[in-house]
């Protein structure tokens, strides 16, 4: 297969690829709802570029092969001669149907055997777990749920085997809860259903931890268990410790230097499109934006075949990136024309253009005028997409800004209904309260000249009010009652304008309406 059959077998598979991983010598390198990616052929070659915030690479791509949602490439690293394979996943889970039915089973009869042993006195509901689908109450068969019985008390159970992802252990939780709540209800007047059990595999509960340790333990007992499938060993996982986050912060960068050192790029693509973004991502790169979508990206990079660092312009789509240079500069300006055109308030609503990042184009509303969502926000310090590590991910809190009078709030938004958005929305809470304890955030640059509260931050979960999954009201009941929190309704015509519909509030649950 020849470099523009090869470049072109590449664009189709990763456009259609986005929620896929990109893996090389058994270890997944990107996610592709994160990463950045660019295809080339030039001078009898294929090249792959792939980058996101951890790393970049390129790779020569030598031949390609696609089978079962996989496409195989021969690659070839540069400065050495010996190919090595790399798989791009249209999926995460690479098991067929067939065989992912048949893993949730054999899982679901072995943790039924760990329950008899472990919990000896204790009886399971109708003998067995279940793996069925309910899609009226979001119960996914990828868990194994049931409940035991002693007396007239009760645990809701519920567990995930080893060949899931990462994504669904941390799920987990999300639907443990909606589980305990299906089963208290049902079980109403009968039985006392205490609380809620969750089996996991081993070195994979982190999240679970934090997230457990943030719940309204006095509304249930919460317990926690890896259970190692080899041997059938359960081991129970201590969750009450609010500091066993394990988090860093990255320096927020000086963005007056930053624009000065990009002056001239800012300033010709401001005279393109006046309305564009400009989002400081380092201090040697910076992303232009329309209403959240990235059409342009500036950064400082060896030149081509020497260690000389030079400006860089990467322009176009996410898969045709290009980079700007005197040949490519009409297609540059007629791009940037198309995009405003296509990204406008009234543009097309067909355009995939129009779109594309939904909650970016809803946090860049957001971010210009974070009063709409809350009137006691301060607009002098807001902060968008700030990066954190932990020790297994690395988040991205959509906005964190904070109050007149100096007390954080986290704003985690979502565009479109998600029932994960509650769960979501504390992960980022627990590291900003983790970092804000050991004042560290003034420490890497962020809220210079503003003396901030001591208060724990406060929590907004924002969306369409039409948006809201019927679950958040379930998963937000068991929240500690130590977190403030406010789901935000927003009006269903958000791009028009930040305007809100109604907000429900933690301290009495209340609704209220905010106009038409």
């Amino acid at each position: 297969m020849g470099p523009d059959l090869l470049a072109r077998a590449l664009q189709e598979f990763l456009s259609e690829a986005r929620s896929g991983v990109v893996m090389e010598d058994g270890q997944v390198l990107f996610d592709l709802e994160s990463a950045q990616y660019s295809v080339s052929s030039k001078k009898d070659r294929c090249l792959l570029h792939l980058w996101s915030q951890e790393r970049n690479l390129v790779r020569n791509v030598l031949d390609a092969e696609s089978k079962n949602g996989i496409l195989t490439l021969t690659v070839r690293r540069f400065a050495q001669a010996r190919p090595v394979k790399m798989e791009i996943c249209r999926d995460r889970d690479r098991r067929t149907p067939t065989l992912q039915k048949a893993a949730r089973s054999r899982y679901a009869r072995l943790l039924e055997r760990v329950l008899r042993r472990e919990a000896p006195g204790w009886a399971l509901d109708k003998a067995r777990l279940s793996t069925s689908m309910d899609l009226e109450r979001s119960f996914s068969p990828v868990y194994a749920r049931g409940l035991l019985r002693k007396g007239r008390s009760a645990f809701a159970v519920m567990g995930v085997n080893q060949q899931e992802t990462q994504a669904a252990v941390d799920a987990l939780l999300t639907f443990g809860l909606l589980w305990l709540q299906a089963c208290r209800e049902r079980e109403a007047g009968r039985m006392v259903v205490e609380g809620l059990r969750l089996y996991v595999p081993p070195k994979s509960a982190a999240t679970l931890r934090i997230r457990m340790a943030h719940l309204d333990h006095s509304a249930a007992k919460f317990q926690l268990y890896e259970l190692d499938e080899r041997d059938e060993s359960a081991d129970q996982i201590d969750h009450s410790d609010h500091g066993n986050i394990q988090t860093r912060l990255v320096r927020c960068p000086d963005a007056t230097q930053v624009r000065s050192r990009f002056a001239a790029t800012i300033n010709k693509v401001l005279s393109l499109t006046p309305q564009a973004e400009v989002a400081i991502i380092s201090p040697t790169e910076l992303s232009f934006r329309l209403h959240g979508l990235e059409f342009a990206r500036a950064r400082l990079a060896n030149a081509p075949g020497s260690f000389q660092v030079e400006e860089e312009v990467i322009f176009g789509p996410p898969g045709y990136e290009t980079r700007l240079s005197e040949e490519t500069a009409p297609a540059f300006t007629e791009f940037i024309k198309t995009v405003t055109e296509a990204r406008g308030i009234h543009g097309d609503h067909r355009d995939p253009l129009w779109r594309m990042y939904p909650e970016r184009w809803l946090e860049s509303l957001v971010f210009k005028n974070v009063a709409a969502v809350d009137s006691r926000l301060n607009p002098g310090h807001v902060y968008s997409q700030v990066p954190a590590f932990s020790a297994s991910d690395r988040a991205m809190i959509d906005v964190l800004t904070c109050t007149h009078d100096g007390r954080l709030a986290v704003l985690e938004l979502k565009a479109d209904e998600d029932i994960h958005l509650p769960l979501q929305g504390l992960d980022y809470l627990a590291r900003v309260l983790w970092h804000h304890s050991r004042n560290e955030f003034q420490q890497y640059g962020y809220f210079p000249s503003q003396q901030l509260s001591s208060q724990p931050p406060l929590l907004m979960l924002v969306a369409p009010s039409l948006r809201v999954h019927p679950a958040t009201d379930t998963v937000l009941r068991y929240f500690s009652p130590r977190i403030e929190w406010s789901l935000v309704g927003l009006d269903e015509r958000w791009r028009e304008g930040v305007k809100v519909i109604y907000r429900k509030t933690a301290a009495k649950r209340n609704v209220s309406m905010s106009g038409p």
